[in-house]
């Protein structure tokens, strides 16, 4: 393992964990909203908040599918180093980073099911940026419709149609992070 996997994660792990994981709640409670994230210093391919979320919800029972460019030696030392995480195939994986072309298709990450809808994939998106322009977004958490920059609208229709199963997306660009529960629909504008 590279000394470089030993660096970069939470100064201070069980208070900045517990900063990122109300910010991963707020932005699920509040679809849309895009807050930042700072604290970690991850190897090349993976952003700060994407780092963040993993650091903070991934641990030695939690899969990790890396895809793309996410899926270097880097970034498995460091993620097995600060978490434990096992990195997995798309269809074991509790959680999934990459870009979207690399995410993508969807079809082989856990739904869960109509008894256990927890168990499915919470796919974290890597983006070049985020904005509050583009697909409009209408559900709970969300007062009238709210807009996000989505990489597509098809896929997350159809996501909306396995409701209570689904996956569950949070978008990362650099220190920003957003998030599409699988309770919000979304429509191009």
């Amino acid at each position: 393992m590279d000394a470089d996997a030993l660096a970069g994660g939470f100064a201070d792990p069980a208070i900045d964990a517990a900063h990122v994981f109300r910010d991963v709640l707020q932005a699920m409670a509040r679809p849309g909203r895009i807050a930042r994230i700072t604290g970690v210093s991850p190897p090349p391919g993976l952003s700060i908040a994407a780092a963040s979320v993993l650091l903070t919800l991934a641990d030695e029972t939690t899969p990790v599918h890396l895809a793309g460019a996410c899926d270097s030696v880097a970034i498995r030392d460091y993620l097995r180093f600060h978490t434990g995480a096992p990195i997995s195939a798309r269809k074991e994986a509790a959680f999934a980073v990459g870009d979207w072309t690399a995410l993508t298709p969807l079809d082989d990450y856990a739904l869960g099911s109509d008894e256990y809808p927890d168990r499915s994939a919470t796919l974290i998106v890597e983006m070049p940026a985020l904005s509050g322009a583009g697909a409009r977004l209408t559900g709970p958490g969300i007062r009238t419709h709210a807009h996000l920059s989505l990489p597509e609208i098809d896929a997350f229709i159809a996501n909306a149609r396995h409701f209570p199963r689904g996956l569950d997306f949070i978008f990362t660009s650099g220190d920003a992070i957003a998030a599409l529960p699988r309770t919000t629909r979304a429509e191009a504008v």
